[in-house]
């Protein structure tokens, strides 16, 4: 089962002195770098499992697993998308750090961890998500954070790989090609990883 992530614009609605919030962590129709589209209906069964448990999704902070800074209180899908209502824990320190930076508008995006249950071919490059399992909902700075595309590394074998993986991380198409023509090489990992941090420092100067 393919484990996928989904970045979209925080198209917020309102942020809270108390760090309550509300918007959308995803949009419908919007292509990610491989052409992938999530349409209506797609988040419907895995809200009602949730529902049905009476939990909700963790919402987390640049999709570290062991980052909480918060929990939703609704989630719910319309015709605009994924619409999430939830309070910001800023006892904590990127609870508190994440409520300055959305109050201020820098932290702009928001990003949607999930296997996809039932996807079909497009007559395009991508697949339109029909049916997905959402793992957790976390605020990014963009597709992934320099940390985690260091982390994520492992398993790309070849330059295309490499590209498309950049892509999926939120470059652009140009920014990946540029990137990946200038400093893919296969050595150790480590070596890979450190090469990799600098050329994004780099990229986002």
């Amino acid at each position: 089962m393919e484990h996928k992530r989904f970045t979209a614009n925080l198209e917020l609605k309102d942020i809270g002195e108390s760090g309550t919030f509300e918007g959308y962590a995803s949009v419908f129709d919007v292509e990610d770098s491989d052409g992938d589209v999530i349409v209506k209906g797609a988040f419907a069964n895995t809200i009602n499992n949730f529902t049905e448990k009476g939990k909700m999704p963790k919402m987390l902070w640049q999709h570290n697993p062991s980052i909480i800074i918060g929990k939703f209180t609704e989630m719910l899908e319309d015709n605009n998308g994924l619409y999430v209502k939830g309070r910001l824990i800023t006892e904590v320190d990127k609870g508190r750090e994440a409520h300055i930076l959305m109050k201020e508008g820098a932290l702009d995006s928001m990003s949607v961890g999930f296997n996809i249950i039932d996807a079909v071919n497009t007559k395009g490059r991508g697949r339109t998500i029909n049916d997905l399992d959402l793992w957790e909902v976390s605020l990014v700075t963009w597709g992934a954070n320099p940390d985690a595309l260091v982390s994520t590394v492992k398993g790309i074998d070849t330059e295309r790989d490499f590209e498309k993986f950049l892509r999926d991380s939120g470059f652009s198409r140009k920014e990946a090609t540029a990137i990946t023509c200038y400093g893919y090489k296969n050595q150790s990992e480590s070596d890979y990883s450190n090469d990799l941090t600098n050329l994004i420092n780099i990229m986002r100067k």
